[in-house]
């Protein structure tokens, strides 16, 4: 069960905008794919939600763009939750160049839990917080 768990990629042709470098909202899918990941790494896949009738829905994300990535680039998105609140979690990202470990964004994701059916906030049960190891700050990679 990893606190802080490692999505690893290679960026694409197809990620790459007018500028020559990797597209922001690329930052936004690899966030979400990685935090995706972790969830099904800790045992809590797209179908165990659906068995358990909720899930989770993004309520904002903050990214800072640090340095740029390029076609090619082998990119590792460090994952971890910062915090669960009653409805809600908090989840943060390192984005990083694997070949030489520039940092190239630092981002994080308000996460709130909701019911499927009604699409309405609801308390996060036990056995997914609990399937979770929370980071804290000082312990942040």
């Amino acid at each position: 069960m990893p606190a802080i768990y490692e999505h690893r990629l290679i960026v694409l042709d197809d990620a790459i905008d007018g500028q020559g470098h990797v597209n922001n909202l690329e930052y936004v899918r690899w966030m979400q794919e990685a935090a995706i990941a972790h969830s099904d790494a800790q045992g809590w896949t797209a179908e165990r939600y659906r068995q358990l009738g909720a899930g989770w829905v993004v309520r904002s994300h903050k990214i800072e763009y640090l340095q740029a990535a390029f076609a090619g680039d082998e990119i590792v998105v460090r994952t971890w939750v910062s915090d669960f609140r009653k409805i809600r979690s908090l989840r943060k990202y390192k984005i990083i160049r694997a070949t030489d470990e520039t940092l190239l964004a630092v981002a994080e994701t308000d996460w709130a839990f909701i019911s499927l059916e009604r699409r309405v906030p609801r308390r996060i049960p036990p056995e997914v917080s609990k399937a979770f190891i929370v980071v804290q700050e000082e312990e942040e990679p």
